[in-house]
């Protein structure tokens, strides 16, 4: 059992906290909605699941040889290659359920996120910087699943700073692992292919980038005279100095903690990361209400 919830990896169920953005944002907090935006999260779940054991099955091979991955079940032999096809199929199968009690554009997200992820495994996953823009659209369908999906209308605003958001992390991501390879000696081309098309400046040019417009973004919105009247306020601004401030305690766990392979893992183990995250989910919560 815990070979097998190492495969499904529940810790990340915390990136589909995202679909709930939509009814947070549009003021959309009845009963029907928010049951729906559970629903939603949990076929998330499942779907993102499957994505994880079907990596694992693509990758058994290049994860033996990664100083890290070595250990996870399928290369360590914690679970067998069968057993994973079986439980990819039955995730699969309750996450398309879940999605179609929400309704259909709801299923056609999550199918769309799993095929996407099918190709990523496959083939996107070595084509450079088109690798990280897979993994953001992930999070962007979440987005739409708690928007379209809900029929909430989604903001423009919301997308903006949720690709920008999901852009940051990724490149960050990709540090990490040059980092975490730089400092154990470790092959990329066994590892990560698409590691040998980035490079240290590169990646650090591509997060400063995306970092400037993730606080560029989310201010503006927080300015936005359409926020504003929509929201009834104008102090949705003062959670703009949480947001610089975790996106900051990222940089530093990434440079100087060896952090950033796993965010949600960093997310939970860093407590000034983590009591971040939650001042400006209580904040914002406080604001809105």
């Amino acid at each position: 059992m815990k070979s097998v919830l190492k495969l499904i990896r529940p810790h990340q169920y915390l990136k589909n906290g995202f679909v709930f953005l939509g009814p947070l944002f549009a003021h959309h907090w009845d009963l029907v909605t928010l049951s729906s935006a559970i629903i939603a999260f949990f076929s998330f779940c499942c779907i993102a699941s499957s994505v994880y054991v079907l990596n694992d099955i693509v990758d058994v091979d290049a994860d033996r040889a990664h100083p890290v991955k070595r250990a996870r079940p399928l290369p360590s032999g914690g679970v067998s290659i069968a057993f994973a096809k079986g439980l990819l199929v039955a995730l699969i199968l309750v996450a398309t359920s879940l999605a179609l009690t929400v309704g259909a554009w709801a299923a056609c997200f999550v199918l769309v996120y799993f095929l996407i992820n099918v190709l990523y495994s496959l083939r996107l996953k070595h084509v450079v910087i088109l690798d990280v823009f897979i993994i953001s659209s992930g999070f962007m369908l979440r987005i739409l699943t708690g928007t379209v999906g809900l029929g909430i209308a989604p903001s423009s605003w919301l997308l903006l700073c949720g690709l920008m958001v999901t852009l940051f992390l990724g490149f960050g991501k990709r540090r990490a692992e040059l980092l975490m390879l730089e400092s154990c000696g470790g092959d990329r081309a066994l590892t990560r292919k698409v590691l040998d098309d980035y490079s240290p400046q590169m990646l650090e040019q591509f997060i400063a980038v995306t970092a400037a417009c993730t606080i560029m973004a989310y201010g503006l919105y927080t300015v936005s005279p359409q926020t504003i009247s929509l929201h009834g306020s104008d102090n949705l601004v003062y959670t703009v100095p949480l947001v610089v401030y975790g996106m900051f305690r990222y940089l530093f766990l990434l440079h100087r903690q060896s952090k950033g392979n796993d965010t949600a893992k960093d997310l939970v183990q860093d407590s000034h990361l983590l009591i971040t995250v939650l001042a400006w989910v209580s904040t914002t919560l406080w604001i809105l209400a």
